[in-house]
């Protein structure tokens, strides 16, 4: 008996009872719908009442490729997806028609010196060592398109490092930017749980000039910080101008529905030693080594 093995399991495993089922015969009752795996039933799947279950899954999947990689901790980089590449800001002004349009272009432009920020600090964050167990820290984390999320991704890239990107369904087609890491690069049907995933590891967020979509992302972690939910983290805004300008603060303050403390949540940042060192006094503060 000492030399009996014995097995893991007895079961066999659902990838092979899916391939069984596609070779089967055909027959009425066979091809019929109500005769499909589960699993393999997009139809079912899709029902409304499986909302629940899709939920799950969005939650589950990426948890997992996160853990394959030895993930332990992001920083998130969020900003628009609008704002050109500065060698390339110029085409705005020529595409423009009309004084609005030119206005526009000539305020993106002037902004397009973030994507060079960008890029930098996501290879300053992505220099950071891993720990003695293989865990990832820092690894850097965007929405996974264009603009500034590509900065972020390129910056990763340029290091050696491997990076995220979180990219979600739009009516309007749109592909991962070319500087994901393939095997990190995953695609969301909810908001909401993207949004999850974006701060369950985030252990750093610098926020770029950005619209609705980055006012959702980042005010939505603000909120979390200042009711407790989420702990405390670094959150970095770079542009204090275009900020000020578009979000008064101060005006929430004085009208008493933020509390004065309540803006210090927010590190503003104009470049990215100034904001990888704005992380590193965060936690050396804390007296910890490495992001828990």
């Amino acid at each position: 008996m000492t030399d009996t093995r014995v097995p893991s399991r007895v079961f066999r495993d659902a990838k092979h009872e899916a391939e069984s089922a596609r070779t089967q015969i055909s027959t009425p009752q066979t091809e019929h719908p109500s005769y499909r795996l589960a699993f393999q039933d997009m139809d079912f799947l899709l029902r409304e009442d499986l909302r629940p279950i899709r939920f799950q899954l969005e939650l589950l999947k990426p948890e997992l490729v996160f853990d394959a990689a030895n993930i332990a901790s992001t920083f998130v980089i969020y900003g628009s997806a609008r704002i050109p590449e500065p060698s390339k800001a110029g085409a705005l002004l020529e595409l423009a028609q009309d004084d609005r349009a030119k206005r526009i272009a000539e305020r993106l432009i002037a902004k397009s010196k973030y994507y060079d920020v960008a890029r930098e600090l996501a290879g300053l964050a992505s220099n950071f060592p891993q720990s003695e167990d293989g865990k990832r820290h820092f690894v850097v984390c965007s929405g996974g398109g264009p603009s500034i999320m590509e900065a972020a991704n390129r910056g990763a890239s340029e290091a050696g490092a491997e990076s995220v990107g979180l990219n979600i369904v739009l009516p309007h087609e749109q592909a991962p930017n070319p500087y994901v890491t393939p095997s990190l690069s995953m695609q969301f049907h909810y908001f909401a749980l993207r949004k999850m995933h974006f701060l369950l590891r985030a252990r750093a967020v610098a926020v770029f000039p950005g619209g609705f979509g980055t006012f959702d992302e980042s005010f939505e972690l603000l909120t979390l910080i200042q009711t407790g939910k989420v702990e405390p983290i670094p959150v970095l805004f770079y542009g204090r101008e275009f900020w000020e300008r578009v979000v008064n603060l101060e005006a929430l303050c004085d009208e008493g529905v933020i509390s004065p403390r309540d803006l210090d949540l927010i590190t503003f940042c104009e470049t990215a030693e100034e904001g990888w060192k704005a992380v590193e006094e965060f936690y050396r503060a804390r007296g910890d080594e490495l992001p828990k």
